[in-house]
This record gives C-alpha cells, structure tokens and sequence, in this order.
C-alpha cells in the first residue's frame, strides 16, 4: 500500500483537549478530511486515526491524527510512514506554534523542533527534520507557563480570527500537495492583513 502524502495533524485526544491551543492541528486535519468527504477511521496499529483518499486537485493523501498525546507524536508518525511507505519529503505536518502571533502562518521545510515537543518527537523517531511544516499562530501567554497556555483554549474574542486561520492553514496545505512548496510559501507566509501577491 502507497500513498503520495502522509499529512499529520498534531494534538492531544480526547474531549479535555479538543478546543486547546495545542490542537489546531488537529483541526485542521479535520477540515481537509470535511473538505474531501473522508471519514475518519481508528487505526489502533498505528496509534491513531487516519483518513485516506484522495484531497483537493485528486491528490492521493493520508491524514493523520496520531492518539498518543503530544509528546509522543513521533511513535505514530513512524508507524504510519513505514505502513504506507512515505518518505520524510513526502510528509507534511500541520501544528501550532507560540512563536507566531495568532492567526499567522508560517510554511517551511526542515529546521529545528523550536521548543515543540510533538516536532521533537517525530525529528527524534524519524531521524530527520527535513519535512514540511505548516505553523499556525497561537501567539505566547502575556503571564503564566506555557504548557497552561497551549493546553488551555481561545477567548470568545480570537475565535473569528483562529477560525480564518485554520481554513487558510487547510488551503496552504492543499497548496503545498498540489501545486508546490514555493507556491504556498509565497501566498501564506505573510500577515493576514497583506494583500495577497497579484495573481494569488
């Protein structure tokens, strides 16, 4: 069995967890999935629920919500590569990052885990960094500990700017699958205030 894209939502399962910070990408996961018409499906052999099919523009993909908490993201990253036979290059995982404000994107392949311990899991298990990222903004707490921060969920107040973003992310996504890496670096990975390049 084959597949062109494994796509990775990060997160944490369970109803704790749903509306936290730390899952966006989970959600966004979900949306492509919505978008496709996928079902999502438990996949106990790899720790995680997946949905195969074909994504936007008949692309062949994987998504994947791996269901071993965060930290140990990587264990079913790796499962999943090897049982679909997916190289890093092939591997594109959507997550949250404190060091962008919310609602920016950032799209990028390789570098390091930037404090992101489901990033670090997979870098460790996969023994490679060179994949392609998709960060969405949550921005950092103004007081108390990161970790109650990213686990906590948004105010009534972020919900229709992380609601924009969260689309925007499943559209960078799609991008990166259909038309390219430098393509969705070139429309996302500016302020959601921009103006989009002409033609974009």
């Amino acid at each position: 069995m084959s597949a062109r894209w494994l796509v990775v939502g990060l997160g944490n399962p369970g109803a704790r967890y749903a509306e936290s910070r730390h899952n966006v990408g989970f959600r966004v996961a979900e949306l492509l999935a919505a978008d496709a018409g996928l079902s999502w499906r438990g996949a106990p052999r790899l720790d995680a629920e997946a949905a195969v099919g074909a994504l936007g523009g008949g692309i062949s993909a994987v998504l994947l919500k791996p269901q071993t908490y965060m930290n140990l993201s990587g264990q079913s990253v790796v499962a999943a590569a090897r049982f679909y036979r997916v190289e890093p290059s092939q591997l594109l995982v959507l997550h949250d990052d404190i060091d962008l404000p919310l609602g920016r994107l950032r799209v990028k392949r390789g570098g390091g885990d930037g404090g992101h311990r489901g990033i670090r899991s997979m870098i460790e298990r996969l023994g490679d960094g060179d994949f392609i990222r998709v960060r969405i903004g949550v921005g950092r707490p103004r007081v108390g500990e990161v970790t109650d921060h990213v686990l906590g969920g948004f105010q009534p107040a972020d919900r229709p700017l992380l609601e924009r973003a969260l689309v925007r992310a499943a559209d960078a996504a799609t991008m990166v699958l259909g038309e390219g890496l430098s393509a969705a670096m070139n429309r996302h990975n500016r302020a959601d205030d921009e103006d989009p390049p002409a033609g974009g």
